[in-house]
């Protein structure tokens, strides 16, 4: 059979040590052993996450911008401010964090790992903590800075939690005032 690459295209690649093994039939057969040699996946280009920002900061679905207020909010689900800004973004970074409130009490904490960003199914990593306040709050402060997952977004984190927290707190009854 006749290869569709040219003698100096072909005696190039020929000479790769990977590719020598290989018995080379058509073109089209070649470029699929190629980039399964290299391991190359189609579809997966990586991009910075500063070039992602500066794509998405001014227009997307989870804007929410109002008059005489110079930082628009955002709905993000790994935003822990709600303020669109570049650090709490959770559709750039990586390494994301979101706490929302457990069941009955308590709060729970989904990181998204760094690695595997092409398997959202296997992505996302849930820790409940249950224990109190200040153990939770403990807990939270060591998962973060233990791992060195995003250490920039410790306090948000902590600040966030600890107002799930309280807010979970039952309401404090007030004796009423006697009338005489």
């Amino acid at each position: 059979m006749r290869n569709d690459l040219s003698g100096r295209d072909f005696e190039d690649y020929i000479h790769h040590p990977l590719l020598m093994f290989f018995n080379i039939y058509s073109s089209i057969n070649f470029i699929s052993k190629l980039n399964r040699v290299l391991n190359f996946v189609p579809g997966t280009v990586e991009m910075s996450a500063h070039l992602n920002w500066l794509i998405i900061r001014d227009n997307n679905c989870h804007l929410l911008k109002q008059r005489n207020v110079k930082k628009p909010f955002s709905t993000e689900a790994n935003n822990l401010t709600n303020l669109s800004t570049f650090r709490y973004s959770g559709l750039v970074h990586k390494k994301t964090l979101a706490i929302k409130a457990a069941d009955k009490k308590g709060f729970t904490v989904t990181l998204n790992k760094g690695k595997l960003q092409q398997c959202p199914a296997r992505n996302k990593v849930s820790v409940t903590f249950k224990a109190g306040p200040r153990r939770s709050l403990k807990k939270l402060k060591h998962l973060l800075v233990g791992n060195k997952y995003r250490n920039d977004l410790k306090q948000a984190a902590l600040r966030k939690a600890s107002a799930l927290l309280r807010s979970q707190r039952p309401a404090k009854v007030k004796p009423a005032k006697k009338t005489e």
